[in-house]
């Protein structure tokens, strides 16, 4: 039988403000990225969200990215490697002490938004990124773009891996994210979303707009949290890979 992980960015409110349905998700997704309050998120609302996924049983990950509350990880920004290797590791080290309080464990690490989307067309920066996150959480399984330098740099490390795949996000032929800026970047039809996944996980590959296809390991599939219709997408994407045969648990992480 087929197995893939299911997970979704969350912990993204900031004091009164509320971002997405953290606990509805929770119920569905097997892996959670919790911000570590650079991009989205504060010390309370990761410590809540930390202890709700704990105790869902809930694989929790740190999900580090620029400082950029105000564009919400989303604006490029050009740091120093060393600047960007504190960054993360700054992150990387509050979600691990924050974990540790509410009796979990920080099982792996994704990068967000631009710095995400940065590392996958830069190979020197997906590995000064995932070699500050493993300085500091050595055992972690880093979660990469599949198909991407990202994966390219993970392969490299020799450290475990989670290759990754979006329901909701339309690709281009290099495998990358089609930029939010365009029409039809962003999937938010629930039906459509799901069936893509089934058909990705199935053929053991990214389905690009052109229709092209690219052979790659899928090891989990993002369910982004902050859009209208994320719960509904989360929902039906598990109900149809479920009805397909395709059983839906956590990644254990492999050498690439």
């Amino acid at each position: 039988m087929t197995r893939v992980d299911l997970n979704a960015d969350m912990g993204e409110s900031f004091g009164p403000w509320t971002m997405g349905d953290d606990l509805a998700l929770l119920d569905i997704v097997t892996s959670a990225n919790i911000a570590c309050g650079f991009h989205a998120g504060d010390p309370d609302v990761m410590a809540r969200t930390m202890a709700a996924a704990q105790a869902r049983g809930v694989g929790i990950g740190a999900h580090p990215g620029f400082a950029d509350l105000q564009g919400f990880g989303r604006q490029r920004m050009k740091l120093a490697a060393e600047s960007l290797a504190n960054l993360i590791r700054y992150q990387v080290g509050a979600a691990l002490a924050m974990a540790g309080t509410v009796g979990g464990a920080v099982r792996h690490v994704k990068l967000h938004g631009a710095m995400a989307n940065m590392a996958a067309e830069d190979k020197a920066m997906a590995l000064t990124c995932y070699r500050a996150a493993l300085s500091v959480a050595p055992d972690a399984i880093i979660m990469v773009l599949a198909g991407t330098a990202q994966q390219a740099a993970v392969a490299e490390l020799g450290c475990r891996a989670a290759c990754e795949i979006f329901a909701d996000r339309a690709y281009n032929d290099d495998a990358t994210l089609v930029d939010r800026s365009l029409p039809g970047a962003v999937i938010h039809d629930a039906a459509r979303a799901a069936q893509r996944m089934v058909e990705m996980v199935q053929a053991g590959a990214i389905i690009t707009e052109s229709g092209k296809r690219i052979p790659t390991r899928i090891d989990t599939i993002c369910l982004h949290g902050d859009t209208a219709e994320a719960v509904e997408i989360a929902r039906a994407t598990r109900g149809a890979l479920e009805a397909a045969g395709i059983a839906v648990a956590q990644f254990d992480g492999v050498k690439l």
